[in-house]
């Protein structure tokens, strides 16, 4: 079995180099292809202490969306030179823990295409059933030679098995954490999605997300994301997040918080900017020119920042008494559920 590499994987490991011993890292999988065989990284910084907050970030779940495992990378470049000045950022680490997938399908990454070497859509491959999904983008079992395909019902494919594994070990053990997975490719704005994905019913976290959405307005009012649960969107199968939350809810209940969010940047105003892009096999999801690219790299950042710090400070958001919960299931059901 031979070890391979790409540029999105060589960018991560010369990262990791750079860390040193400042950073955790270790290979959760190793995923064969053929004859080449690719590691799953997962890198963490910060405290190791259990009881504090975790942010953690997860990218190229599908591979041609690789854009955001590219944003991934260049936040932590970010971090990596905080590491040598920012006693602010420091001091920040020491109460908190982030953690970083930046290549979950490192096969959809190097073959430059959505499902992993099995032809697997990861964010279809959970046990978790839609409700009332009839289309064929909500994920299938008909054959793997036709997109969305879902895997076998009996067992996930190991780069989900790793993602899980990783949730499980680092954010399920605090008290409060947010998973952030960055996708691209659908509409013309950046939209942030909470659960669920397959069902258009509230989840437990409704009214905290409420409060978390409400600061987030306020402190940048000018933000370029519509905040929305996915259901709102599309319905599909198999959602690994839905998985997670409904594994964490059946375990940890209402003692501690768990929000996994979906960064999905909407890569349709790339198209419309330059139309020729379609004609890319990484054109519909990734922006090919340059100085889209950088643009894309520091529009998210100000996103990570605000998660970090409302982590650290969370009594106005998620720590919410009984009466304030009432209020924001209200106002929540009717902003985005329309009871």
């Amino acid at each position: 079995m031979t070890a391979y590499s790409f540029p999105e994987l060589e960018q991560l490991e010369r990262i990791i180099e750079q860390f040193g011993d400042r950073a955790k890292t270790q290979v959760i999988e190793r995923i064969r292809y053929k004859h080449l065989e690719f590691p799953i990284h997962c890198i963490t910084l910060g405290s190791t202490q259990p009881d504090v907050p975790v942010l953690a970030f997860f990218g190229g779940v599908h591979g041609l969306e690789k854009i955001g495992s590219e944003v991934i990378l260049t936040y932590m470049q970010t971090i990596r030179q905080l590491l040598d000045w920012d006693e602010e950022f420091l001091a920040r680490l020491e109460k908190s823990r982030l953690v970083f997938v930046p290549i979950v399908n490192p096969v959809g990454v190097y073959l430059g295409r959505r499902s992993n070497g099995n032809c697997v859509d990861l964010m279809r491959n959970s046990p978790v059933e839609g409700v009332g999904t009839t289309r064929l983008y909500s994920g299938q079992r008909i054959t793997p030679y036709l997109p969305w395909y879902r895997g076998n019902a009996s067992v996930m494919e190991k780069e989900a098995q790793a993602l899980c594994r990783v949730v499980d070990q680092q954010l399920f053990t605090s008290p409060l954490s947010i998973a952030l997975d960055l996708h691209s490719g659908f509409g013309i704005k950046d939209r942030l999605w909470f659960p669920y994905a397959s069902r258009k019913t509230p989840f437990a976290f409704i009214a905290e997300t409420l409060a978390l959405k409400a600061r987030f307005d306020l402190c940048y009012q000018h933000h370029i994301y519509k905040i929305e649960p996915m259901s709102q969107e599309y319905v599909i199968n198999g959602d690994l997040w839905d998985y997670l939350f409904d594994m964490f809810i059946a375990r940890f209940a209402n003692q501690r918080l768990f929000l996994p969010l979906t960064l999905e940047m909407g890569s349709w105003l790339w198209l419309r900017k330059s139309p020729l892009h379609l004609f890319s096999r990484h054109g519909f999801f990734h922006p090919l020119l340059p100085h889209r690219q950088q643009r894309v790299f520091r529009r998210h950042l100000m996103l990570f920042d605000f998660l970090h710090r409302s982590l650290l400070h969370p009594a106005q958001w998620a720590r919410l008494d009984p009466q304030q919960k009432i209020v924001n299931k209200n106002k929540a059901s009717a902003l985005w559920y329309g009871q």
